[in-house]
């Protein structure tokens, strides 16, 4: 039976003989079910219509899909001496892709930022003896294909090595979260936040939103309380959602003055 794909968010589903009834991502009010009605792709006819390309993003790999896919996310490569830790997730896993992340090492663990970036988290893992697959388990509810290889981590952090952190921030959704590469940044440290804190068009501000697509303000006391997890952090670069759209140094400052003007903003 395939693996159906969801054309709006990119999540990957179970195995089924039909394509599923709705996507709970989707019709979340975060997101939004394509305006052509529900519509799905199976791995393969994904994988016929779409290919996978991968290059540097601010000094770092990424993958990304081509042509446009889905929300056009796309993954971050890691590097770590025992293997990368892919941050955020591809809707597609092909063969070629996963030979060019053997060559950088292999993969040793997957972490997502939130469910708009789930993609499929299953297919990589395998692709890589079952490397785990960190979910924060707030959002357990949105897992679409449910694998042996998710870890469901709870509490507010989790260390993925020496160097590479998951904090919870909350904010975009329950379990939303970043990560903290200290050594990245040539040892200046940096801030993975995919949209959990936006980079803007100018790549020296953030913006913090519920819903982007639907124009929900995010609040001030989600607001604050992302910043107050971010707070004791050391950071220089900030990684976003989509290629290029990254802070390439003094980030920190200018994260802290976008933190002071959204709140003075809904004040």
């Amino acid at each position: 039976m395939p693996f159906w794909t969801c054309e709006q968010c990119g999540a990957q589903f179970s195995e089924s003989a039909e394509p599923p009834s709705s996507c709970a991502i989707c019709e979340d009010e975060r997101q939004f079910v394509n305006w052509k009605g529900q519509t799905w792709l199976t791995r393969e006819e994904l994988g016929k219509s779409h290919r996978l390309v991968w290059r540097d993003d601010l000094g770092g790999p990424g993958i990304g899909v081509e042509p446009r896919f889905a929300i056009g996310q796309r993954a971050l490569l890691l590097r770590e001496a025992d293997g990368c830790v892919m941050w955020d997730c591809v809707p597609l896993a092909t063969d070629e892709a996963v030979q060019y992340v053997k060559s950088l090492g292999g993969l040793k663990a997957i972490a997502v930022s939130h469910p708009h970036f789930y993609g499929a988290v299953a297919d990589w893992s395998e692709a890589f003896g079952g490397a785990p697959i960190y979910l924060h388990g707030d959002d357990r509810a949105f897992v679409t294909r449910p694998h042996p290889a998710i870890v469901p981590w709870t509490g507010e952090t989790v260390k993925l090595s020496d160097d590479i952190v998951l904090l919870r921030t909350g904010g975009h959704f329950a379990g939303a979260t970043v990560l903290h590469w200290r050594k990245a940044a040539e040892g200046r440290g940096a801030l993975f936040t995919g949209d959990i804190a936006m980079v803007g068009m100018d790549r020296r501000s953030v913006s913090f939103m519920y819903s982007y697509p639907n124009n929900i303000p995010l609040n001030a006391a989600a607001i604050r309380r992302i910043a107050d997890a971010i707070a004791p952090l050391a950071f220089d670069a900030i990684y976003g959602a989509w290629w290029d759209r990254n802070i390439a140094t003094g980030a920190k400052p200018l994260f802290d003055a976008s933190v002071r003007r959204y709140l003075a903003a809904i004040s």
